[in-house]
């Protein structure tokens, strides 16, 4: 008798939880996710993290969250149907730490419509702390075994709508022409 390869039942895992792996995270998700609140000068968008599956990344944005890092930041970059990226440009440095990156293949969560990600450059493990949230799902974007993808870390769960206007404000070269103040991101119970 033949046994199928560990590919084809882990083809057959996927399809059979219909993509249960790579849904977004719920308002009411797991005790260990934290949820933060990005307080922008058009309105508020509310996101969960999810420190289990992506642990390193999410320690790494709270570590930016707790020191008040992106207060005075902005959206700066947007794409419809694509991104808007964030954080505070003038405030990194280049002596600001990096993180490994945890591939959308090693922590199942994917680039779906609302992923918060980390931008980095071209070098897969140099996030520091900028981030971006997608407009629509962004397969190209969660990598594969010859390309790393981009480390998704939550997930919008109040006000994807502020996403999109921001999404489809004027961005000539993709950069915003008035970009978006972040007034503050903070926890939220």
């Amino acid at each position: 008798m033949n046994r199928p390869s560990f590919a084809a039942v882990l083809a057959a895992v996927i399809a059979l939880a219909g993509g249960l792996a790579t849904a977004p995270l719920p308002a009411n998700a797991a005790p260990h996710s934290v949820k933060v609140a990005i307080v922008t000068n058009l309105g508020t968008i509310e996101a969960v993290l999810d420190p289990v599956h992506a642990p390193i990344t999410v320690k790494n944005f709270m570590h930016y969250v707790d020191a008040k890092f992106y207060d005075g930041g902005t959206f700066f970059r947007a794409i419809p149907n694509f991104v808007i990226q964030g954080g505070d440009k003038p405030r990194e440095k280049d002596s600001d730490a990096m993180i490994p990156l945890e591939t959308p293949l090693k922590s199942g969560l994917l680039n779906v419509d609302g992923a918060l990600s980390m931008a980095r450059t071209s070098e897969p493990n140099s996030a520091t702390s900028e981030f971006f949230i997608c407009d629509g799902a962004q397969p190209r974007l969660d990598g594969s075994m010859t390309e790393p993808g981009y480390a998704v870390f939550g997930h919008v769960t109040k006000n994807m709508e502020l996403v999109r206007r921001i999404a489809r404000l004027p961005a000539p070269g993709q950069m915003l022409t008035e970009p978006i103040k972040i007034i503050r991101v903070r926890r939220i119970p």
